[in-house]
């Protein structure tokens, strides 16, 4: 009788441990999980403990802070994985990662690949006024978001859509794609599909100062990068006479002209500002 595939999984973000306990719901079974040592909580941004989840479910546990470290590495080789999930993990895991599993590594990104590889999905979606998006699951290889793919969630973009909304619709397409995928995988039918290199498109990372506003913007634009770097994101932001204005939610007055608030001027028309905090603007 063929042995049951062992499945790995690496993870110290939120969507990570929700495919967990999806896994776990469905009665799967995760063979060994790696995640970040615990002095590093304060300099990752959204991170989770698994611990409690591991030690429910009795899987062993390795923590190092970067998974291609050879003891990290040597690690996952003594777990003899068939497959290994690696779910928000910012280091792209290289060739030695790739190999020390049998059948490989999968990924989860929050795009409909191959359009926008690379970075801050959930922004870039709203800022390009998309109708709609997705998470894959694909099988990792050399390139960043380039592996064959496994499975797809189409998700629809609402019109006044916000990070908060989306990252949400994220994180429930993740949970789809393990109850899609996961029987199939267990049962190692689970078919590859190369991406279409000729409708790629890559989207580039961001930074806090990219929340700029700026009063030459239309009121469109403004409203746009508010509603895409909104919670969990640091925010859209102006500063005004020494005050630093972060904004979390704005409406365009000429959708809703009785909307109460404080006013931001832009190009052609104002937004009116539901949500703001003020704090003192950078020397």
């Amino acid at each position: 009788m063929t042995p049951p595939l062992r499945f790995g999984f690496v993870t110290c973000v939120q969507l990570g441990l929700s495919c967990m306990e999806e896994i776990a719901a469905l009665g799967g079974r995760i063979d060994a999980a790696l995640t970040i040592p615990d002095d590093r909580s304060r300099a990752k941004s959204g991170r989770v403990w698994i611990d409690a989840h591991c030690a429910r479910h009795g899987i062993p546990l390795g923590k190092f802070g970067n998974i291609n470290d050879p003891e990290a590495v040597a690690w996952l080789r003594t777990q003899a994985l068939d497959w290994l999930f690696i779910i928000g993990w910012s280091q792209i895991a290289r060739a030695e990662v790739l190999s020390s599993v049998r059948r490989g590594v999968i990924g989860m990104h929050p795009t409909l690949l191959p359009q926008g590889r690379g970075r801050a999905a959930v922004p870039w979606a709203i800022l390009h006024g998309l109708e709609r998006t997705g998470v894959s699951m694909f099988k990792l290889d050399a390139g960043v978001d380039t592996g064959p793919l496994l499975a797809q969630v189409p998700i629809p973009v609402a019109p006044r859509e916000t990070a908060t909304t989306l990252y949400a619709k994220v994180e429930e397409a993740h949970r789809t794609l393990i109850r899609v995928a996961w029987p199939r995988l267990v049962a190692d039918d689970l078919p590859l599909r190369a991406q279409d290199e000729a409708a790629a498109t890559v989207w580039p990372g961001r930074t806090p100062e990219d929340g700029r506003l700026d009063p030459s913007m239309t009121v469109a634009q403004a409203d746009r990068l508010v509603r895409a770097v909104t919670r969990p994101y640091p925010g859209a932001f102006i500063d005004l006479a020494g005050v630093r204005r972060r904004v979390w939610s704005a409406i365009p007055a000429a959708l809703d002209p009785a909307a109460a608030g404080p006013r931001l001027r832009f190009a052609d028309g104002d937004l009116v500002l539901l949500e703001a905090t003020d704090e003192p603007a950078p020397a």
